[in-house]
């Protein structure tokens, strides 16, 4: 006999995975695939992946390790070299002085992050998560039995949360705040000083900080993008830092990401990561070194690509009438506000354009026009869309033009 879920009447799905919800990125880019497939020209600009190849002596270095018999089992923590080069690499372009120990390295920061919420979080405990969002925070935060408190920011304040919001939302549950800058998905860049500000209000309210700088060597116009702990003396006392070679190196499909956190965190981690998954893949590991050790020229030209498109992006959002975005300072994400074209949908009865939600906005752009985008919605801001610019600039030139005539 079947339970209404498909499952036989002796599985029963845990009351935890009812509220999980799928990746939107990943549902959205499995869709414009499957278009593809049937031959259909879709410009899929949906996913957050770097559409450079790995470098070439990273993927020389892989192919050594597995030449040498690399391919074992590993400490679950990573392999001492790897835990080395990321606290050396960290130390070198912050200033404040980590060691290996305080490194865990993890099958990709979407596992680092999980292994942060399950160590820290107990049931019933609330993490401030500043909307727009990247998708998995939330589900992981419910995953550990805690409970995302999302607040919305505003576009007026290139959806940067402000201290007075955060003191607002403070309870004697709250126990973490969760920032990500630069952003997926809105682009923006916190300055020092807003950091800082926030940075006073964790340490009032004695909170844990997770802070998700992927993307921090991905940054414009000369910007450098600050780390958390760096803020204030004792801050590296609270602040869990979540890293990785995907985005910076290009290495999505490597899977390696990190932790760098107080040594007692880093250990408990290392010892839930030991009955989860035992190591990262080992020879990714061995690649990772290279791409940290190595010459990092391939990051800065992969940096001047992008801010190349930020620019062209920019350039024809915002001469489409309505379009509103935040300031784009780093990553490869435009997050813009469509609000008024489904407003007028909604005056129209539905008759006009016909969506009036960012999902159905997004499932008729690919539909009609065939470009792939992510609703708002998924990142807990209805009314805009998040575009990746990690495209070449012809790709985004069509794509920008389907849009606007969409739009129209």
């Amino acid at each position: 006999m079947e339970s209404p879920h498909g499952l036989q009447a002796s599985l029963h799905l845990a009351r935890r995975m009812a509220s999980l919800e799928p990746s939107a990125t990943l549902a959205m880019a499995a869709k414009a695939s499957l278009m593809a497939a049937s031959g259909i020209p879709v410009i899929d600009l949906s996913v957050g992946e770097p559409d450079f190849p790995t470098p070439g002596h990273i993927c020389q270095a892989a192919e050594a390790a597995i030449r040498a018999g690399k391919t074992k089992y590993t400490p679950a923590a990573g392999i001492p070299e790897l835990r080395k080069a990321v606290a050396a690499d960290y130390s070198r372009r912050t200033g404040l002085t980590v060691t290996p120990a305080q490194v865990v390295v993890s099958c990709g920061a979407k596992h680092a992050l999980h292994n942060v919420c399950v160590s820290l979080l107990d049931e019933g405990d609330e993490v401030i998560v500043p909307a727009p969002y990247w998708v998995s925070y939330a589900e992981l935060i419910k995953l550990s039995g805690a409970i995302p408190v999302l607040l919305e920011t505003r576009i007026e304040d290139d959806f940067k949360l402000r201290p007075e919001a955060l003191r607002a939302a403070l309870t004697p549950r709250t126990r973490m705040l969760l920032l990500c800058s630069p952003s997926n998905p809105t682009g923006v860049v916190y300055s020092g000083d807003e950091l800082r500000a926030l940075a006073d209000c964790a340490i009032e309210a004695n909170l844990a900080v997770v802070a998700d700088e992927i993307y921090d060597q991905l940054v414009f116009d000369g910007r450098q993008a600050v780390s958390f702990p760096t803020l204030r003396p004792g801050l590296e006392e609270r602040t869990v830092v979540v890293a990785g070679v995907s985005k910076t190196y290009s290495m999505t499909g490597w899977r390696i990401g990190w932790t760098i956190s107080p040594e007692p965190l880093a250990k408990a981690m290392g010892n839930l990561q030991s009955q989860e998954t035992s190591n990262p893949c080992s020879v990714s590991q061995h690649a990772a070194v290279a791409a940290l050790t190595g010459p990092q020229e391939c990051v800065a030209e992969m940096c001047r690509a992008f801010q190349s498109r930020r620019d062209l992006v920019v350039r024809k959002l915002t001469a489409i009438p309505g379009v509103r975005l935040p300031q784009i300072g780093g990553a490869f994400y435009a997050f813009f506000d469509i609000r008024q074209a489904l407003a007028r949908s909604a005056a129209g009865g539905g008759t006009v354009l016909g969506p009036t939600t960012s999902a159905q906005w997004c499932e008729a752009l690919l539909e009609r026009e065939h470009v792939a985008l992510v609703a708002g919605s998924a990142f807990g801001t209805e009314g805009h869309v998040r575009m990746s610019f990690a495209a070449a600039e012809d790709k985004l030139t069509e794509g920008l033009a389907r849009i606007a005539r969409f739009l129209a």
